[in-house]
């Protein structure tokens, strides 16, 4: 069981490494990067919607007291992490908006240490040292800012909100379907972002020609779009619900991490973008450090008091 709850998570990982590359020819299309985000959460939550109303009824009931937790993962974890990201990816290379967002580990080990005062293994805090460290080589920061500053903002917003997610995946118990929360999650993010993304406003052509982002590949905008919804989300969400299942916290996010290479092999094939050595070099010494940091705060021991494990539910 747990080699295939391995193999699931490979899998998963892979599948959302494909959402920022095939959102970027929804954006050369026309789309504005919110309307891009919307198009995506109102498609892949009305299908998984669908399908568990056939399927699997009961995981989209909701108890009345939970529907503020339901409010604020669909806003913080769903809504917040993709149209953040989106927008990064148009200020920045997908690889290294991945990175970013994958600083989530690290900022959950200060939220537990820090906020809930749970005291932590020595690795945990070594790894957050050397996430920060490497971070800094990506954008090379001897020589000055060397990225766009708003799409590093963004990107760590987006980490933050990551991390919010991580934080709020280990709140919910037996009483809370992973399914229904995110199909109700994507829904939820669909209804948040309708003011700022204005569906009735979205160049709908778009989808029915071809489009080239610089250096990159011609694709058909509605492929594009399918699979963003059906590979990169729908399928990448129950691949990942499943993994957990079958693995530790720690194991989970560690090849969930997969997506960071996995996004910038992607964005390299399909995108024409490239990292240099620099970039290359503290992206491992991100993803080393975040992974260090996270699965030192999962190690039975490493607290001093009971805390559940963050759960690595993919995004």
């Amino acid at each position: 069981m747990r080699y295939a709850g391995l193999a699931i998570a490979f899998v998963s990982a892979w599948c959302f490494a494909f959402s920022g590359p095939m959102a970027k020819y929804l954006i050369v299309a026309g789309l504005a990067p919110v309307e891009a985000v919307w198009a995506r959460m109102a498609g892949a939550g009305l299908l998984l919607l669908a399908v568990l109303v056939v399927a699997r009824p009961k995981a989209l009931r909701i108890s009345r007291s939970r529907l503020p937790f339901f409010a604020m993962y669909a806003v913080v974890a769903v809504a917040g992490v993709q149209a953040l990201y989106f927008v990064a990816i148009t200020r920045l290379p997908v690889g290294i908006a991945l990175l970013l967002e994958f600083m989530a580990p690290v900022m959950v080990v200060v939220w537990v240490r820090f906020v809930r005062k749970v005291r932590l293994a020595r690795a945990a805090f070594v790894g957050a040292v050397v996430a920060v460290a490497g971070l800094g080589i990506v954008v090379e920061a001897w020589q000055g800012l060397r990225l766009d500053a708003i799409g590093l903002l963004l990107g760590l917003v987006a980490g933050a909100c990551c991390a919010g997610y991580f934080l709020m995946s280990d709140s919910f118990g037996d009483d809370v379907d992973p399914l229904g929360l995110i199909a109700w999650g994507m829904l939820g993010a669909a209804v948040v972002l309708l003011p700022f993304a204005r569906p009735w406003n979205i160049p709908w052509e778009a989808f029915t020609v071809s489009a080239t982002p610089p250096g990159g590949v011609t694709l058909p905008v509605a492929g594009a779009y399918l699979w963003m919804v059906l590979i990169a989300t729908v399928t990448a969400y129950i691949l990942g619900v499943n993994a957990v299942r079958r693995l530790s916290a720690a194991v989970g996010a560690t090849v969930a991490s997969l997506e960071v290479i996995g996004g910038a092999v992607v964005a390299w094939a399909l995108l024409g973008e490239t990292l240099g050595v620099f970039q290359i070099l503290g992206g491992l010494l991100v993803l080393s450090g975040a992974l260090l940091a996270q699965t030192a705060s999962a190690r039975p021991g490493a607290v001093a008091q009971a805390e559940p494990e963050p759960v690595a539910v993919a995004r």
